[in-house]
């Protein structure tokens, strides 16, 4: 196994073991927006506090598979006090990510400039080699941008 896996594996598990921004915030102000994985059960509530534009606070609650609770994690750590446009951009970049299982991502890829430009959300670029816990991965960034559209409308 390579450093940069090893890498990986050790984010993935320090946002499952110590996950950022857990909680509530209160409703209103705050968005609360749900989501469910039915194919293994895992949820997630994300709360969100978008104030002038800039997404100025987001909790998230739920609980599932070391996946989906660390992508939750790494997601709200990404996204928080951003303006909204860089949220999105951030959703898009990640999804396209997980998008990736149709290719051969090796580690040539993983190590290209777009994955370091995600930071750390680049640890969960090894999802894409299992197609069946993408949904795991994308469940919270689905959530966030289900909640943003609510917003916005």
């Amino acid at each position: 196994m390579s450093n940069l896996e090893n890498l990986y594996r050790e984010i993935i598990l320090d946002h499952y073991r110590s996950p950022r921004n857990r909680g509530e915030l209160a409703t209103p102000p705050a968005h609360k927006v749900e989501g469910f994985n039915p194919l293994c059960g895992d949820e997630v509530t994300v709360y969100l506090d978008v104030q002038d534009g800039i997404l100025h606070d987001i909790k998230l609650t739920g609980h599932g598979c070391s996946i989906s609770q660390s992508s939750s994690s790494l997601m709200s750590a990404a996204v928080k006090g951003k303006p909204l446009a860089d949220v999105r951009a951030t959703i898009e970049t990640f999804k396209e990510l997980m998008m990736a299982h149709g290719t051969n991502l090796d580690e040539e890829e993983t190590d290209s400039a777009n994955l370091r430009a995600l930071g750390e959300l680049a640890a969960l670029a090894g999802v894409v080699k299992f197609p069946v816990r993408i949904k795991c991965a994308t469940l919270a960034w689905n959530t966030l941008q289900q909640g943003l559209q609510e917003i916005a409308s």
